[in-house]
This record gives C-alpha cells, sequence and structure tokens, in this order.
C-alpha cells in the first residue's frame, strides 16, 4: 500500500504535462476553441485542460496586475462587454444548483488608443461598485493625465470623479438609436444607430478624439479568441472564476504574445511595456514559475511527514 510520499509523487508524474503540451494547449484556448475540442485535438482530458486554464489565468493576472504599472498613455477607452454564466439573467432562478455569481457576467476593459493595449479589466457585474473597482484599478496602472472616454453608462461618472477627481480629460460619447426595421430585426440586431452626441464631463477633452471605436473593436477581438463569449453555443463559462481566468489569460495573450496586424508589433511593445515580442512558451513559463513555488512549499511538508 503506498504511503502518503509515493502517492504525491506518483499524483507528479501522472498528471505532469510536457512545457510542449502546455504550450499546444495554452495556445489553442487563446485561439478561441472551447475545452471539449482541446480534449479532442490533444488527447488531454478536461480536467487536464481546465486546471492548465486556472494556473495559466492566475499566473496571468498576477504578472498583469504586478508589470501593467506607470504606463504613459494619452487617450483611453472604456467599455463592457456582456456575456453569461452557468445560465442567463433571468433563468438563473429556475435553474438547478446554479453557483454563486450565475447571470449576467460583464467584463470591463481599457485601452489604449494609441497602443492598443489593454491597460485594464475587471470581471464582475455593471453596477457603480464594480465600474468604481474597474476605474481605480485604471487610474493605478497610468503614469499621467490622460484624455478618456466612455459610453453613456451613468456609473462611469462617479467613478470617475472618485477616482481622478479633477486630474482627466473626461468625455461621454452618447450613442443615439433609431427604430430597426422589419427587415433587420433579429435575435442580436440592434437599433441603428443614427448619430451620436459627444459631452465635456471634465478638464479640456479633444473633442476629435472623443471615440470608443478601438475598445469596442477590441469587444469583437474577445469574442473570436474566447469561445466563452461565443454566442449561441454551449461554451460558455459555468463558473466565474474560470470566466475570469479565461479572461487573464486571453488578455496576456493579445497584449504580449499577438502581433497586432496595424503596428506591427504586440501592443505591449507600442506601449513600452515589454521591449520584446512573448512566445506562448513564455506564458508557459510563468504558470511553471508558480508551479515551483508550490514545488517548494510541498517539499517542505514532504520534509516535515520523513521526520
Amino acid at each position: 500500500m503506498l504511503d502518503l510520499r509515493q502517492k504525491i509523487a506518483q499524483y507528479d508524474f501522472m498528471h505532469k504535462l510536457s512545457t510542449e503540451n502546455r504550450s499546444r494547449i495554452i495556445h489553442l484556448l487563446c485561439e478561441g476553441n472551447s475545452i471539449r475540442s482541446i480534449t479532442r485535438l490533444t488527447g488531454a482530458s478536461k480536467n487536464t485542460v481546465t486546471k492548465l486554464l486556472l494556473d495559466a489565468g492566475k499566473a496571468c493576472a498576477a504578472y498583469h496586475d504586478e508589470n501593467v504599472r506607470n504606463v504613459a498613455a494619452k487617450r483611453v477607452q472604456v467599455d463592457e462587454i456582456w456575456s453569461f454564466t452557468y445560465a442567463k439573467q433571468k433563468n438563473v432562478a429556475a435553474a438547478k444548483a446554479a453557483p454563486d455569481g450565475a447571470g449576467d457576467t460583464w467584463t470591463w476593459t481599457a485601452i489604449d488608443a494609441d497602443s492598443k493595449m489593454i491597460l485594464s479589466y475587471f470581471v464582475g457585474g455593471r453596477d457603480g461598485e464594480c465600474a468604481m473597482w474597474f476605474i481605480d484599478d485604471l487610474r493605478a496602472r497610468l503614469a499621467n493625465r490622460v484624455q478618456l472616454t466612455s459610453d453613456g453608462h451613468k456609473a462611469y461618472l462617479e467613478a470617475v470623479e472618485g477616482a481622478f477627481g479633477g486630474d482627466i480629460d473626461y468625455a461621454v460619447l452618447h450613442k443615439v438609436y433609431g427604430a430597426s426595421s422589419d427587415t433587420a430585426k433579429g435575435r442580436y440586431s440592434p437599433a441603428e444607430c443614427i448619430g451620436t452626441t459627444k459631452n465635456r464631463i471634465e478638464g479640456d477633452p479633444d473633442l476629435t478624439h472623443v471615440s470608443t471605436s478601438y475598445v469596442e473593436r477590441h469587444n469583437l477581438t474577445m469574442r473570436m479568441h474566447m469561445r466563452r463569449f461565443t454566442r449561441l453555443t454551449n461554451g460558455f463559462s459555468k463558473k466565474v472564476e474560470n470566466h475570469a481566468y479565461a479572461v487573464a489569460l486571453h488578455m496576456m495573450y493579445y497584449n504580449f504574445v499577438k502581433v497586432h496586424s496595424k503596428l506591427r508589433m504586440s501592443p505591449a511593445m507600442a506601449a513600452g511595456v515589454s521591449d520584446r515580442l512573448w512566445e506562448i512558451g513564455d506564458v508557459v513559463a510563468l504558470v511553471e514559475a508558480g508551479e515551483a513555488k508550490i514545488d517548494r512549499t510541498r517539499g517542505s511538508y514532504k520534509k516535515n511527514i520523513s521526520n
């Protein structure tokens, strides 16, 4: 019968993926594949892929939090993108064993309009408290005064005032919508945008640069690169924690690994946050560095057992 030390060693051997296999799985996750499709492509179990996603998301979130600081941006755009966890909000009450966080899940993003780097992101609701968390985090990552543009979501007003005070040039872009024609109506067909208005809120924003086009374009990138955001599929998140870690992995891939088609470099390089283009192997290295810390703790635990 195996003792505890033998069981730990056996578990490590059976569940340890090679760096090459980890790189392949993470790359597939970053390019919009679902967990089940990755299991079919690689032969790895669903639990193995999910565990790697969580470990990679934690490592990427920690790296972003520590290193995306003092960014010298000029123009920042913010927006929120909708998804859901476990069930849509209207179905949560009738859902069986719905976990905490089930229902509407909003991802807040802030993009540097020049470098196209995602400076801050936050997963949560769409209320004023979440807006404050998000804008406070954005403020902590900027090195200087910026021009900020948001849509007409009222939660931004108090959040921006609380985080920046008067030390910002802030404007709101209001979109004016008309009625949809019968031919344009559909499940996800919004009303036609027939115009916009630009309103100065604080400071002296340049109205020619009041826009949310870049951050809205990144919403499409998120839907293309994360299966959890693809509508009308069963790839949606079942746990909000997994959703948040998937977002963290995507942001690392988008900022540091993916070459922007217009800039011909990564957004992190354009923003001066990184001096080189990352590879998937660099993301895997972050995961393995985190595991090394756990192994050192486990080694101490094993030593205590042997004594």
